[in-house]
């Protein structure tokens, strides 16, 4: 599967049935040959480059399952980023309910 098969896609939260967007990236393991997270871009953007949006990180783990036309994934707290934020951290948590931080 190429990454221009996954940028069609819509990404729709199982939690509470939201649309997150289509996935712009993918953060990969290069050592291990894994995709660790997938990128939904959130806020408004010109054509992907020019805006204050911020991305939103879905770890690999979160994806429930890969369809057609949609992945859908399970993001227990998904809260609305901030476009400015004072916390130099952000946490994850995944389905098994364990967080995750990140900087």
């Amino acid at each position: 599967m190429k990454i221009s098969d996954f940028q069609t896609k819509d990404v729709i939260n199982v939690v509470d049935g939201k649309r997150l967007g289509h996935i712009s990236d993918l953060e990969l393991d290069l050592r291990q040959g894994v995709i660790e997270a997938i990128v939904v871009p959130v806020g408004a953007k010109f054509m992907g480059l020019f805006g204050g949006g911020s991305d939103l990180i879905i770890p690999w783990k979160n994806i429930v399952k890969i369809g057609s036309d949609v992945v859908l994934v399970k993001m227990e707290e998904l809260r609305e980023p901030r476009t400015q934020t004072n916390y130099d951290t952000t946490v994850y948590i995944d389905r098994d309910g364990r967080a995750e931080r990140r900087s």
